[in-house]
């Protein structure tokens, strides 16, 4: 664990493109009282409803959380969501100036329902539609001028439809010229459309899919096939609350479980592991390291409702919670100490001759 809040400690800012699905996630919170006299349905009071940046938009935000500068790469329709949508990242410091209208397109909006903590309903308002040849053209132009300046590409496909097959190829390819790695969260059951990335990051049940491979193969199995038919260097798939796993071309893997607290909402929590990946690999950290971090910031992010947004300061307290035992207190751990106590007013640390310094009373 002092390993890794050493890497945390020399994290420089960074240069991410983030390409891909975005979308609007909303929110609308409230308590079921009654059940509805017209048909055996709960009734919603609601007492807040919140918008916010979904898909990609959440990797862009999460990445903005960790200290990366992001380029979004996608488009949006010509509505009030697409609009937010924009408003939104714009705030974050995102640069959306590859954020493209696209005529006929509506901006997909998921509309989470949640009582009493609980995620009761999900309505969706999408179309898939495929990006026309003029938009895909003008994206691949714009791209090859943005990625002049970046440290990792990020590809989030959600399957809407943006990312064509000859996006994806014409990306993976102006970012191979350019020594530039990409890391994908796949979509779909065919990844050769992601032929030659660096990093693909698949669940468990993508992998399998993808692989043509029955549930009880072994997942060693799983990995060999798809690095092999992707020509992909890493392998990183994200298995929920077991954690994740990690394989090379060359056969090794490694596993990495997750420590949890409680598991509340697994919603986004892949979008947590590619961006703290991007941020691992943009600094140049070995990926088994940014896997363990990505891990630690996936659990933090499963402990709340919605798409959680990881910042170093919450990483610091947990990778000090984890390292209690250390006897001692070094620069690296004077980092981790800072990022835990910014935005803080006081902060309660446990002290005694036995067991040295106690990070678990943070408040």
């Amino acid at each position: 664990m002092v390993k890794l809040i050493g890497m945390l400690s020399r994290f420089k800012p960074s240069k991410v493109l983030v390409i891909g699905d975005f979308m609007l996630d909303t929110y609308t919170t409230g308590k079921v009282r009654r059940i509805s006299p017209e048909a055996p349905v709960s009734v919603l009071h609601v007492k807040k409803q919140e918008s916010l940046p979904g898909g990609a938009g959440n990797v862009a935000l999460n990445l903005v959380s960790l200290g990366a500068e992001v380029i979004a790469v996608g488009r949006v329709g010509a509505d009030d969501a697409g609009a937010q949508l924009v408003t939104c990242l714009e705030k974050e410091g995102v640069n959306v100036s590859a954020l493209f209208n696209e005529k006929n397109f509506k901006t997909p909006v998921k509309n989470r329902f949640i009582a009493d903590s609980q995620q009761v309903l999900r309505v969706d308002f999408e179309d898939v539609t495929p990006i026309t040849e003029e938009l895909e053209q003008v994206v691949i132009k714009r791209i090859t001028d943005l990625m002049d300046d970046v440290q990792v590409v990020a590809i989030s496909d959600y399957g809407k439809g943006f990312l064509s097959r000859t996006l994806l190829t014409a990306t993976i390819q102006i970012a191979k010229m350019k020594s530039i790695p990409v890391i994908v969260d796949p979509k779909g059951d065919d990844f050769s459309k992601y032929l030659s990335a660096t990093v693909l990051k698949p669940n468990l049940s993508e992998a399998y899919a993808a692989a043509k491979l029955p549930s009880h193969a072994p997942l060693e199995q799983v990995a060999k096939v798809l690095l092999e038919s992707c020509n992909a260097k890493m392998l990183l798939v994200t298995r929920s609350e077991v954690g994740m796993s990690l394989f090379y071309k060359d056969g090794s893997s490694f596993d990495f479980p997750v420590r949890v607290k409680e598991v509340k909402d697994v919603t986004g929590a892949g979008d947590t592991v590619l961006s703290m990946i991007c941020v691992t690999i943009a600094n140049g950290i070995d990926i088994k390291y940014g896997a363990q971090l990505a891990n630690i910031a996936a659990g933090i992010a499963i402990e709340r409702l919605g798409c959680a947004r990881i910042n170093l300061s919450e990483l610091s307290v947990r990778l000090l919670e984890y390292d209690v035992d250390n006897k001692v207190f070094d620069e690296e751990h004077l980092f981790a100490l800072q990022q835990a106590l910014r935005g803080k007013e006081y902060c309660v640390l446990g002290l005694d001759s036995t067991h040295g310094m106690s990070t678990a009373l943070f408040k």
